[in-house]
């Protein structure tokens, strides 16, 4: 999507056929499971799905066009990978305009390849930017603990502590 772009309802924009809008946006959501990159666009893309305008339509066909320049790219995971999990979120402040809530994205690497990602938007209005990061970090949280005993039961349990990086100097 277009940097800084905040696509709204845009009634002032003409109408297009839903069908056909929703059929891509049912695509594009079937393709990011190994498109992380992709993730947030479709995230806001898909509130739209009731009535689509133009402006949405452009801008997934702008995201199509991303991903026929981008032919190669993916997840990759190293056979030489260690067993340790990292993992970064992030929270954007009142990032959805007319609801007021804000969004939710982390990633989770684990030996240096991205095994989950989430772009959500919170079930609540936060009060401000810190309380926003503490959302995002107690939801990444829970997404470590899940990944944790998973590897456990699988005889594959991670080495060490898993960091959690977040950018937000108040948390």
């Amino acid at each position: 999507m277009e940097q800084n772009l905040h696509l709204d309802e845009a009634i002032d924009s003409p109408p297009v056929d839903a069908v056909q809008y929703r059929r891509l946006i049912g695509r594009l959501l079937y393709l990011q499971v190994t498109r992380p990159d992709i993730a947030f666009a479709i995230n806001i893309l898909g509130q739209f799905l009731a009535n689509p305008r133009q402006r949405h339509m452009d801008s997934a066909i702008r995201v199509l066009r991303y991903l026929k320049s981008t032919l190669g790219q993916g997840i990759l995971l190293p056979k030489d990978g260690d067993m340790s999990l990292k993992a970064f979120c992030d929270a954007d402040w009142l990032g959805c305009s007319f609801m007021r809530r804000s969004r939710t994205g982390y990633l989770i690497f684990l030996g240096g390849a991205l095994v989950s990602w989430q772009t959500k938007k919170q079930s609540v209005v936060s009060r401000s930017s810190a309380e926003a990061e503490y959302r995002a970090m107690a939801t990444t949280v829970s997404e470590i603990l899940w990944l944790r005993w998973l590897l456990h039961d699988l005889k594959a349990a991670p080495v060490g502590p898993t960091p959690l990086y977040c950018d937000n100097n108040a948390t």
